[in-house]
């Protein structure tokens, strides 16, 4: 059955867990089995795990788990915490004495909302991966969606709540689905329609303001690096690392259809690639279909996330 989600993707796990007072959490991604993968990291201030052996040319082929977590980088704990449940189920690269888990990881910027002492971490990433299934379809304020904001050039008085969202398409047996956190510096917008969905806001009469003709002004510019849009694509075709790390690029470019301004040294964004390896197909549909899933997951993530205390959401706007 259809659920518009990246666990649509056969063999695709997910699963979140957070702490709704503190508004922070982590969301896994697992494949049992494993999975080919690729990144695309094209953000000035990305805080990642396990990058670097993405890369085509390194040993490692496969890996069994993301998780994207808030927190800053002291959210990259919560993969050891997927680590270590992996391992207890004997899923990873077998290396003799035990199973190696490959899990890798890229963190958001959320202690400015909520309680930042309370962070992801090992015990959040455990509990993430124990509560992942194939039927997790949640979007909105939820995992490492819980503390996703957007609109932050003039700080906290124009900002507006964010989220997670994940979509999917399928072109005969081809399965494509993606799951983002929205959490970006630009502005969002709907892909098709162009209409801008959520970003910074003037909280007195509740009318966008558009960041990118603010950063013109650079009398009012207010920056800081507390943004990052990152996520995961799957999909069901039988990939090489080099082509998933191109479907990951692929997937980039949801962002820039959906975000402006994206990319910036402001931001972390990141997306992983990866495959089941099961349906022989052409990469550039694969990563066209990536594209407009990316950019279909972050529309999802923005209608979907619940407003919080004086910030408002894409959903408290649609009310008045």
């Amino acid at each position: 059955m259809y659920k518009g989600s990246i666990t649509d993707v056969q063999g695709i796990k997910v699963g979140h867990a957070q702490n709704n007072d503190a508004m922070t959490g982590c969301t896994a991604i697992i494949c049992d089995k494993g999975a080919t993968a690729g990144v695309d990291v094209r953000g000035g201030a990305p805080g990642t795990r396990e990058t670097d052996l993405l890369r085509p040319e390194n040993m490692i082929d496969k890996i069994h788990a993301v998780v994207l977590a808030g927190g800053s980088a002291f959210g990259l704990d919560a993969a050891s915490g997927a680590m270590a449940f992996l391992e207890e189920n004997d899923i990873g690269f077998d290396v003799g004495v035990t199973k190696v888990p490959i899990v890798t990881s890229a963190v958001i910027f959320d202690l400015t909302i909520g309680d930042y002492r309370v962070r992801p971490d090992y015990k959040m990433g455990y509990e993430a991966c124990r509560n992942a299934t194939s039927e997790e379809t949640r979007q909105g304020n939820i995992g490492c969606g819980l503390g996703a904001t957007v609109g932050k050039i003039l700080g906290e008085k124009s900002v507006m709540k964010s989220g997670l969202g994940t979509a999917s398409l399928n072109i005969g047996d081809l399965w494509v689905g993606a799951l983002v956190v929205v959490n970006c510096f630009g502005d969002v917008f709907d892909y098709k329609s162009n209409e801008q969905l959520i970003g910074a806001i003037n909280k007195k009469d509740n009318q966008f303001i558009n960041t990118y003709e603010i950063m013109k002004n650079k009398d009012k510019l207010n920056f800081s690096g507390q943004n990052t849009t990152i996520g995961v694509v799957a999909t069901n075709a039988k990939l090489t690392k080099a082509e998933a790390n191109k479907v990951a690029q692929l997937g980039q470019n949801g962002l820039a259809r959906s975000i402006n301004p994206i990319h910036t040294m402001l931001d972390g964004d990141t997306i992983f690639a990866i495959s089941t390896g099961e349906v022989e197909i052409d990469i550039n549909l694969v990563g066209t279909l990536a594209s407009e899933a990316v950019s279909m997951a972050i529309s999802n993530g923005a209608k979907s996330a619940d407003g919080y205390g004086a910030i408002p959401s894409w959903k408290d706007l649609k009310k008045l």
